[in-house]
């Protein structure tokens, strides 16, 4: 049996602009995770997940493709990552088998509610990591990035794919999106192995280290949001107003000279720089909330990270916001107990969360 575990993620800084090419987020990996576990199966194969079931869908192959057995399907991001890492393995000379895959997640509460961990993204990255060793296909990295992505962008038609990075290296990263575009373009021309080798323009993963006196704070809202449905908000407000479409431009501009800053903060191990980059960041999300009329910090977001300003920490709302985490960022010397004190009183959950960093490549 092969098992793959992949880490949830959070987003630091750089919301929203992230979506555009070249413009960079923080994002962060946590110790939760979706875990994919491959079987060798006869005759036909099966896919099992708690999160949405415990009856597997049962399937088998029709000239070649992977078919259900019936037209429910709630499997979507796993059957996009098995078509095309299948895809691959089939350019790469391997033939296709069939097996019993199962999914287990960390990523909801016990009543199955999202914690705004990134689930879709890793149970993406799982089942791309899972058919790599079950193939022995040896993708690196980066391999195994981009076809998730791909397989991530077939389901969801939108987003940065900052989750995938995150799940599939762990860590801190600066991560900046590719030219969608192009790669939609280039998918149309070339085969998937030719895709995969070439260089994404705009693409950047930067694994960052962490300075040695920052902590990282996360609580949970309890109220989730869907990022895919904010994100369109945010698009189709500022698609056709010539002044929501400058303000918004201004807004990309200094959102990437804020994670810049940010990211020069890691480098040079300054904790205050970080803070005070991430303080801006929230302010510059108020304002694209105003131009865009698309409430990004709740009020149980803003009480979150006002709570946590008064503890002496930098916070902001995570990843699309609507609900979900605020995560702060303090040091050694900022007080926590206060402040979780404050935020249980509020009816905010604090998350024990650590960052999580892969060891030989796996779990």
């Amino acid at each position: 049996m092969i098992e793959v575990a992949t880490p949830g993620k959070l987003y630091i800084a750089g919301e929203y602009a992230v979506v555009e090419p070249g413009h960079p987020a923080l994002i962060v990996a946590v110790d939760q995770f979706i875990t994919v576990t491959i079987e060798s199966a006869v005759r036909n194969g099966s896919i099992q997940s708690q999160q949405y079931s415990d009856l597997p869908i049962r399937w088998t192959r029709r000239n070649g493709e992977l078919v259900l057995d019936h037209r429910e399907n709630p499997f979507h991001y796993i059957l996009a990552a098995i078509r095309l890492t299948e895809k691959y393995a089939l350019e790469k000379g391997t033939l296709l088998a069939f097996y019993d895959l199962k999914v287990t997640s960390e990523l909801d509460n016990s009543n199955g509610r999202k914690y705004g961990l990134g689930s879709s993204g890793a149970v993406t990255v799982a089942t791309v990591k899972a058919l790599n060793l079950f193939y022995d296909l040896k993708m690196d990295k980066l391999t195994q990035f981009k076809i998730a992505a791909l397989a991530h962008l077939a389901v969801q038609g939108n987003g940065s794919c900052g989750d995938i990075a995150a799940s599939c290296y762990g860590g801190w990263l600066a991560f900046s999106t590719f030219d969608h575009d192009w790669v939609k373009e280039a998918q149309k021309k070339w085969t998937l192995s030719h895709l995969l080798e070439s260089d994404w323009p705009k693409l950047n993963i930067q694994p960052l280290e962490t300075p040695k006196n920052l902590r990282l704070l996360i609580g949970w809202t309890g109220s989730p949001a869907s990022t895919s449905d904010l994100v369109d908000q945010v698009n189709q407000s500022t698609e056709n107003e010539a002044d929501k479409q400058e303000a918004y431009q201004q807004f990309l501009a200094d959102s990437k000279a804020c994670v810049e800053e940010l990211i020069e903060g890691f480098h040079n191990n300054n904790v205050n720089k970080i803070k005070r980059m991430i303080s801006k960041n929230r302010q510059l999300l108020a304002e694209l909330s105003h131009i865009t009329g698309v409430s990004i910090e709740t009020p149980a977001l803003k009480q979150l990270c006002d709570l946590a300003e008064a503890c002496g920490g930098a916070a902001k709302s995570s990843g699309a916001g609507g609900g979900d985490c605020g995560i702060v960022i303090a040091d050694q010397k900022t007080g926590i107990l206060p402040l979780m004190s404050k935020w249980e009183q509020a009816e905010i959950t604090p998350l024990p969360l650590h960052v999580y960093h892969y060891r030989g490549g796996t779990k």
